[in-house]
Order: structure tokens, then sequence, then C-alpha cells
């Protein structure tokens, strides 16, 4: 007899999704050249070496391939098994980085715990433990995900809980993206439209509370709709950060030749590193990265449309929605689309925690491609 075609699809061990892993590597190389010149001037003024920030970024690369080719290997139905662990591991670094004389704190927010070689931001590991948890509780869950009591609400606790601890960091442009891929997540997943608004509404609610209660959080949303209204003050970063974008016109003034580096854009190697590149490298060199993440979601869109089963498709759909929504909230922020947040971009922006984390999930994306269906 013939095979019926109705017959369920096969997984199938095979290559990693080769456009995936060749786009990543693409960005982080972009990442490490923008790194050697947007961070050079800032290196010499506080370590006298010009290479500082990117030797170590170097360093980070390195042990961030090591990482994703280790994951990429690892069998993600693992995370399945031990999410509660994975989940409470993360709100455990949460909370114990809040605490005065364990947490590092810089720039007025405490986030990093001191490992000895560097300090790891403890909200970086939240978003994988995020995408891991929510994947693994609907797919426990089936059905149940459309009730209210028993498919929402538990996820959205535990959700809710890494929001405020973050918040309280402060680091409302982390929490956000959590939240918000979490939202994603659960919709994907089959969340009916009025539970959302059920547990939305009160997370809306402590978000407008957060930004008015705070002056500077005021401030930045003031100066997105006016930059000009405080030049030297809350608009100074948008502003040095537009000029070097207006500088950069079509093709760019050149690598390494920029001039808003010298110490005119705060941050040019972190949360502006997308101002350097426009304006280095011009309109066209801007519109490469954005249409490299624009590849890079599309690629993980079809990995989660491949995979096997329900927790491999949910997962991959996690990790490309928290990797996407955090490029668009950088972009946006630097482009003044949106008000300032502080988050980082992708891949490229300078940060070992960011860099391992992202790596990380690239490798475990490139897991779920190994096991897609024939």
């Amino acid at each position: 007899m013939k095979e019926s075609s109705s017959q369920q699809p096969e997984p199938k061990k095979s290559t990693v999704d080769r456009g995936l892993l060749v786009t990543v590597l693409i960005l982080v190389s972009i990442g490490l050249l923008m790194i050697l010149s947007a961070s050079s001037i800032r290196a010499i003024q506080d370590y006298n070496d010009a290479h500082f920030f990117f030797r170590r970024q170097l360093s980070f690369a390195g042990i961030g391939l090591f990482c994703m080719l280790f994951f990429s290997r690892v069998d993600y139905h693992t995370y399945l098994k031990h999410s509660r662990k994975i989940v409470l591991i993360a709100l455990f670094l949460l909370i114990i980085v809040l605490i005065p004389g364990v947490g590092q704190t810089a720039g007025g927010s405490r986030r990093w715990l001191d490992l000895g070689f560097f300090n790891f931001q403890t909200s970086e590991f939240a978003k994988l433990a995020v995408a891991i948890y929510v994947s693994s509780f609907i797919s426990r869950k089936d059905d149940r995900i459309k009730t209210l009591v028993r498919g929402v609400i538990p996820p959205m606790i535990v959700v809710s809980g890494m929001f405020l601890l973050i918040a309280l960091q402060p680091d409302f442009g982390t929490a956000f993206t959590i939240f918000a891929a979490a939202i994603l997540m659960l919709i994907v997943g089959g969340i009916r439209i009025f539970h959302l608004g059920v547990v939305g509404t009160p997370v809306v609610i402590f978000m407008f509370y957060y930004i008015t209660s705070a002056t500077y959080r005021m401030n930045r949303v003031l100066t997105f709709f006016d930059p000009w209204r405080d030049p030297r003050g809350s608009g100074y970063h948008i502003i040095q950060s537009l000029m070097a974008l207006g500088t950069g016109g079509l093709l760019g003034v050149g690598p390494g030749n920029s001039r808003q580096k010298f110490l005119y854009l705060p941050e040019p190697g972190t949360d502006f590193i997308f101002a350097i590149i426009g304006e280095e490298m011009g309109l066209l060199g801007a519109a490469a990265v954005i249409i490299l993440f624009g590849y890079l979601a599309y690629r993980g869109i079809r990995i989660s449309l491949d995979a096997p089963d329900v927790f491999g498709s949910l997962l991959a759909s996690g990790l490309i929605i928290i990797i996407i929504i955090q490029t668009f909230i950088n972009i946006a922020a630097v482009t003044n689309i949106m008000p300032v947040t502080g988050i980082t971009l992708p891949f490229i922006s300078y940060g070992g925690s960011s860099l391992l984390m992202m790596m990380t999930a690239a490798g475990i994306l490139l897991n779920i491609s190994r096991h897609r269906k024939r």
C-alpha cells in the first residue's frame, strides 16, 4: 500500500540553518568593526588604549561563538524538562542583584553581578528564561491556554514579577522587552484577546505610573516630542544622534571617520552605535543592517514554522521575537521614533552579557533548525 498523504512529517536531524548562522556572524563582525571605531576615543580617555573595548568585545565574541556552537548541539527539549528551574534561577538573579553590596551600580542603575572577569547583566539571562518558560507552559497546557485562570494568569504572574524586578533596577527598556515578548508568545499560543485585556490592563496602568513617577523618565517622554526644549540636558543625546545620522548622508563619511564619537555622542559604542553606523556608512549602510535583521527575523520564523513540535515552534518564536523587539526599540530610540530607553542593539553593541546571551539564543535556534520537519 502507498503511504497516506496525511501522515505527519517526521523530524529529521540535519544541518543547521545556514542563513541564520551566516547572518549572525555578519552582524557580530559588523559590531566588532563599529566598536573598533566608535569606542576608540572613549577608550583612550578612560584607559589610554584605543583598542580596549574592541579587544574585550572580541574576546566576548569568541566565547559567544563557542556558546552558539555548543547550544546548537544541545537538544532543545532539554529546556522543556528544566523550564521551571531556569525561570527560578532567573528570578533569583534578578532579586540578588538588587541587594546593595551584591549588585554592581553604574549610571544610577543596579543591574550587574561582578563575576571577576566581567560584570554579568542578570536581565539578559531573564530574556532567555522567559522565552523558555512561556513556550514550555503553553506547550504543556495545550488548549487550557484559552482559559484565564489556568492558562493565562500563571505565566503572567511570573512575567510580571520579572517585569517589576527589572523595572526596580531601573531598566524599563529591558522590562518592556520581556513583557512584550511574553504577550506576543501568548498570542501566538492562542490566548483570547479578552483575556489579554484583563491581564494587560494592570501592567499598562503600572507602566503609566512608572513613567510619570520619576522626573527623568517624564523628561525622556517630553524630549521625544521636542528634543530642542532642553538641548544641553535631556535632549542632548537624541540631538547628537540625529546629527550623526544626518551627517552620514547617503554614503557616510567613511569607516573610522565619525566626528560624533569624539565625546559628542554619549555611549557611541553601546546604546547609540547605530547612529555611528549611519554617520560612517550612510543611509545605505544603516539600511543594510536593518535588512540583515529583517532576514534574521525571516529565518527565525521559518525555523519556528518548520519545528517538529509545539514547544520548538514557540521557543523559536519567542527567541526571535525578543531579538527583533530589542532591535526595533534600539533603532527607534536612536532615530527618535520613540523615547530613549537605554537598550542595546543585538549582536552589534558593546557588552559581554548581551552578546553572550544573544549568541546563546542563536545557538538554540540553530538546534531547533536541526530537527526541522521533512
